[in-house]
């Protein structure tokens, strides 16, 4: 295949595409480039560019590549079901699979629906919440990402828990209005909104390992409390796992921690790299969903054959703990070599390296991180063949794939920085 450039690629990109690019992050301007990458192809630990150029990449489609770019399994696994057929809109034994294998995994989920992206689940979720409580508020935290849905695009107003403000043109006031969001890991915050807002919230949405601000833990006690919250005031808890499930453990942060939330939505691993979520939780609950229920959700390629595929591929050998095994060294070991460049948080195969000297609990926290810096790294990895996430607000995704020739790549990359 010929080597395209780069800048001809985006300038004809820009002419049929807005902003040259089909999401945001990927036009890298957070980064300080002028120009977005443009990846040809994928193996293992590393993608090749439009213009030719071979890179180690740590953001790994972010997330979902857990067994790296084009991983010999999961291709034949579609191939075989695209020579079946590519899409039916109708019911398929892969998806009874995939639903059996998540329910199995996921310490909480009694039933799910499969679903095409993490907005969808995110969303259906939150209806299907308001349905059950018969309420309409939700509260979600400030720096909590779970899709570009009206009532999820809502910012903070002033104090620590107000009704949400559009933080986006577009949102509707009314919708951004039924949203309350507080601080991440502040529990008086969310007790405060709670007592105020208990007997119209419907639900409480919340990342249990944050991961769009950069990678931040829970603080101890913080799930627990929420959990305690939606008991006492009929709410119920979400666990947006679309980064976290299957991630951080076969059954995610909720089996990690030993909270329980009475929905989950997920994501990325789910679906082995291609358009697949899912939402689930306490069948009492899923129940109200149509044709069962009467809350309604659909979708003509929710559950595609060669998505389903995908999944399963990679499911079924999450089971093996020793893949987890794996990881969590390869991980540490990469925790360890950016550790010297900044302050790494991780939990598990999932990290971020914040520009900052003390820990990061929460987005404010994340927001005073020297962003310039990041960037300024970001390029200098880049030319020495790097992929960081264009992002000081997004986490690094080790995959099997990743050896220790890569960790030594990129520490050998870092200290030509530090010099």
């Amino acid at each position: 295949m010929a080597v395209k450039a780069r800048s001809e690629l985006y300038r004809r990109a820009l002419e049929v595409i807005p902003g040259g690019v089909d999401s945001p992050v990927r036009a890298m301007r957070a980064v300080g480039l002028d120009e977005p990458l443009f990846i040809r192809s994928g193996e293992g630990a590393y993608v090749e560019t439009e213009d030719g150029r071979r890179l180690l990449d740590w953001v790994m489609s972010w997330g979902p590549l857990l067994f790296g770019h084009a991983d010999s399994e999961t291709v034949a696994a579609v191939r075989d079901a695209a020579l079946r057929g590519t899409s039916f809109g109708a019911a398929t034994e892969a998806e009874v699979e995939l639903a059996t294998e998540i329910v199995d995994a996921l310490p909480s989920v009694e039933k799910v629906r499969l679903v095409s992206s993490g907005t969808e689940a995110a969303m259906s979720a939150l209806r299907l919440a308001r349905a059950f409580t018969k309420r309409d508020r939700i509260l979600k935290t400030a720096g909590g990402y779970h899709g570009h849905a009206d009532a999820l695009l809502a910012g903070a107003g002033s104090g620590l828990a107000t009704l949400g403000i559009p933080a986006s043109p577009g949102v509707p006031n009314g919708a951004a209005a039924d949203t309350i969001v507080v601080p991440y890991n502040d529990r008086d915050a969310a007790a405060d909104a709670v007592m105020q807002h208990g007997e119209g919230l419907a639900a409480i949405i919340v990342e249990p390992i944050a991961a769009n601000m950069g990678v931040v833990p829970p603080d101890p006690g913080y799930l627990e409390t929420l959990r305690r919250l939606c008991d006492v005031s009929g709410v119920l808890l979400i666990f947006d796992e679309v980064i976290t499930g299957f991630r951080v453990g076969r059954g995610g942060a909720q089996e990690l921690y030993g909270v329980l939330p009475d929905l989950t939505v997920l994501g990325k691993i789910v679906g082995g790299g291609l358009p697949l979520a899912a939402f689930g939780g306490r069948a009492e609950v899923m129940d109200l969903l149509a044709p069962a229920g009467p809350v309604y959700q659909a979708g003509t390629l929710a559950g595609n054959p060669l998505a389903t595929a995908a999944g399963l591929s990679v499911l079924a050998r999450l089971r093996d703990s020793a893949v987890y095994d794996g990881l969590e060294r390869r991980a540490a070991s990469l925790e360890d070599a950016l550790a010297p460049f900044g302050h790494v948080q991780r939990v598990g195969p999932l990290l971020t390296l914040f520009m900052t000297n003390g820990p990061v609990r929460n987005f404010e926290d994340a927001q005073r991180c020297d962003t310039e810096r990041y960037a300024a790294l970001f390029r200098h990895l880049l030319e020495q063949g790097v992929y960081l996430p264009p992002s000081q607000f997004e986490a690094l995704f080790p995959s099997t794939a990743h050896r220790d020739e890569e960790i030594e790549r990129t520490v050998a990359a870092l200290e030509t920085f530090a010099r």
